[in-house]
């Protein structure tokens, strides 16, 4: 997979797979397409040459392909007049879960948000509406959660509960593919890691190019 932007070329010869189940994390410096990465395998962004395949198919951004898939690539959109809170019970409703079953309030928990559920996101802070994002993410059972820096903004103390709740979906059979700047973080999934450059990428795994797309369910 190659993408360009004009005659800037921002991510060359790129390709993976990543089976159900599995994670894969892409590090590298700022700049060096990570997060292009995740939004051409979220369909936000078209390869200038290569494809991207995800359970099977080009993700076309339908409401099907998005009932599988959850991403933190693209600045939320917050509604005025809901809750942190109410944003995170409409998620869960909106995937077809019940939202007073008790994973409303499990993720506010975890998350240290329960004593800000009653207020609204304008009102938090960057670390806060990172967590915030991240609730809503989960909120509801997907195949494949696509995650930009997930440990962005957040405190040392709460970066093992974020990665324990990214286990608890893989546990579950879910994928995950994220790009990341922790590298503790990034180790706590013992996972396979693609690491990217301005010209090329290096896997510090063995190669996983090939096919250049995940497929399965993520």
């Amino acid at each position: 997979m190659h993408i360009a932007y004009g005659s800037v070329t921002v991510v060359r010869d790129v390709g993976f797979d990543l089976p159900a189940g599995g994670a894969l994390c892409l590090v590298g410096e700022n700049g060096a397409g990570k997060s292009t990465v995740l939004r051409c395998v979220t369909g936000l962004v078209e390869p200038s040459t290569g494809s991207v395949r995800v359970f099977g198919a080009s993700p076309d951004g339908t409401a099907v392909f998005w009932r599988r898939v959850a991403a933190t690539v693209e600045q939320p959109s917050w509604y005025a007049g809901l809750t942190v809170r109410e944003h995170v019970e409409l998620v869960r409703l909106a995937g077809g879960g019940d939202p007073a079953d008790g994973r409303v309030d499990e993720l506010l928990t975890v998350l240290g948000l329960s004593d800000l559920g009653d207020g609204t996101p304008d009102r938090l802070s960057s670390g806060e509406r990172q967590r915030l994002l991240l609730a809503a993410a989960l909120a509801r059972p997907v195949d494949l959660l696509v995650l930009d820096e997930p440990e962005q903004r957040l405190d040392a103390a709460i970066r093992p509960v974020v990665a324990g709740l990214l286990g608890d979906h893989l546990a579950g059979g879910g994928s995950l593919l994220m790009a990341s700047h922790d590298p503790v973080f990034v180790a706590a999934f013992d996972c396979p890691v693609l690491r990217l450059h301005s010209d090329a990428p290096t896997p510090d795994e063995p190669s996983r190019t090939g096919s250049p797309v995940p497929d399965g369910r993520g």
